[in-house]
């Protein structure tokens, strides 16, 4: 026996546990919550093209048919900060696969609605399922990616959502004239449910979860206040030209600037006294926050109004069918996409500098699209907007990605979900309210104007809300955190 044997052998400490690391998202997770994200955007213009079938099938007037869309948006509006701050408490990727599986049903009663009123129901339910989805998207990018990683994860979330409310027109017009085993318009939604089964698939495998370290309990106060602000503004305007603007609307109407105050009184009552409201107002002194809101108002506004306003105009005014009409903004798509995906470069050598440059590209493509239906109506289709929907695209893919990233830079990941409801609901509210406003500005210059001026009087609208965009883009910090 060897000295070196009989030699004490020394004592190991027990070795202390790993700390653990965040969840990472992998590429096919990625892709799933885009997934995620895309289908709620393209249920929201997918039914544009389709309103003139669904209403001669079912029987409906103009002021139903408006609830179709606005009932939908409404509802997806109103509940999305609760979406968010209910994946924080009890966990993301629940939420998310939740959610998606409500987006189908509802999505089935959609297709299958044997009535105009049916289909309102279901589609406020659809709404309502995809508040409870997407805010899960952006909160699970924020708490599973740092870095370059994130840059890229958030450049493509901004592609998406862009690609996603043109390609919905798109498609909507694609599946009503393919007419899938006589489905007609009820395509538009049914598509939904075999992407929604793949996406539950794909979600349960790759999707980690995630939640808030520090989880709040949900806001009555603060949920229900927010709920009849958004209401007592969105319903009568939605609602309010095809009714003839009773006095409910204006009743309406007045009361959103009390509730609202309501509503924020309550919200920074309970911020002072420590617990989180539903939409902290603390939140807000994150300057590229509260400045990237501020600009998230004017594009979604612009953005939804021209959609709904172009698709309208070119069935009914210029006759195209719902191929046509979807077709025609097809070249603003593949460059919204193309440009999109340019972002980060382009941010990481100039800035948020990108912003401005694409207001102006924007407002030039718009510009180009009013002078081609002045010069062509009422033969206006792909070929005569082709210009100005490439220069248009390219200047919405500089501007929209970016404006993404601004405004959850400085938000920590424990607020995550609070943080992409906020902004998911600034954008979905406006988004209702483009409708509402330049939609109805379009509908009700027609009479008088006819359908060419009207157009045009509309995009010059827009134009200004594209101005205003570029001009507080000057504000925003010159560079992404």
């Amino acid at each position: 026996m060897t000295t070196e044997s009989l030699a004490p052998r020394p004592v190991r400490s027990p070795r202390a546990p790993a700390p653990k690391s965040a969840p990472a998202l992998g590429g096919l997770g990625l892709f799933t919550v885009l997934l995620g994200a895309a289908l709620p955007l393209i249920d929201f213009f997918i039914v544009n093209v389709a309103l003139p079938t669904i209403g001669t099938d079912l029987a409906a007037s103009e002021s139903v048919l408006e609830l179709v869309v606005s009932g939908y948006g409404v509802s997806y509006a109103v509940l999305l900060v609760l979406g968010g701050r209910l994946g924080d408490l009890f966990g993301r990727r629940r939420l998310f696969l939740a959610g998606m599986a409500a987006f189908g049903l509802t999505s089935l009663a959609c297709g299958l609605a044997p009535g105009a009123w049916s289909l309102v129901a279901a589609r406020v339910a659809q709404g309502a399922s995809a508040a409870a989805m997407l805010p899960q998207v952006l909160a699970t990018i924020q708490a599973t990616t740092t870095g370059p990683r994130r840059a890229r994860a958030m450049g493509l979330y901004g592609a998406t959502a862009g690609l996603a409310m043109v390609a919905g027109q798109i498609l909507g017009g694609v599946l009503v004239a393919a007419d899938i085993a006589g489905t007609g318009w009820r395509s538009v939604f049914l598509v939904n449910v075999p992407v929604v089964l793949a996406g539950l698939v794909l979600a349960a495998r790759a999707v980690p979860e995630t939640r808030s370290p520090r989880p709040e309990p949900v806001d009555v106060p603060g949920t229900f206040l927010l709920a009849a602000s958004l209401l007592t503004l969105l319903v009568p305007l939605t609602e309010g030209r095809a009714a003839g603007w009773p006095l409910w609307t204006w009743l309406s109407l007045a009361a959103f600037p009390f509730v609202a105050a309501a509503f924020y009184a309550v919200e920074r009552r309970a911020d002072r006294e420590g617990r989180t409201p539903l939409v902290p107002p603390s939140l807000f002194a994150l300057t590229s926050l509260r400045r990237g809101l501020l600009l998230v108002l004017p594009f979604s506004i612009g953005f939804s109004g021209f959609m709904f306003v172009i698709a309208v105009a070119l069935q009914q005014g210029a006759g195209l069918g719902p191929v046509a009409a979807g077709l025609a903004l097809a070249p603003l798509a593949v460059v919204f996409f193309v440009f999109s995906l340019l972002g980060p470069r382009l941010i990481a050598r100039y800035g948020t500098r990108v912003v401005t440059a694409g207001a102006v590209l924007q407002g030039a493509g718009l510009t180009l699209m009013a002078l081609a239906a002045w010069w062509f109506w009422p033969h206006l289709g792909f070929v005569e907007l082709l210009p100005g929907g490439v220069v248009a695209g390219a200047g919405q893919a500089l501007q929209l990605p970016v404006i993404y990233r601004v405004i959850l830079s400085e938000v920590p990941p424990a607020r995550a979900g609070v943080g992409s409801g906020v902004m998911i609901t600034t954008q979905q509210s406006a988004l209702a309210l483009g409708v509402a406003t330049l939609g109805t500005l379009f509908l009700s210059l027609v009479p008088g104007w006819g359908m060419r001026d009207a157009l045009i009087a509309t995009v010059l609208v827009q134009i200004c809300g594209v101005v205003l965009t570029g001009l507080l883009s000057l504000r925003l910090p010159r560079t992404i955190a």
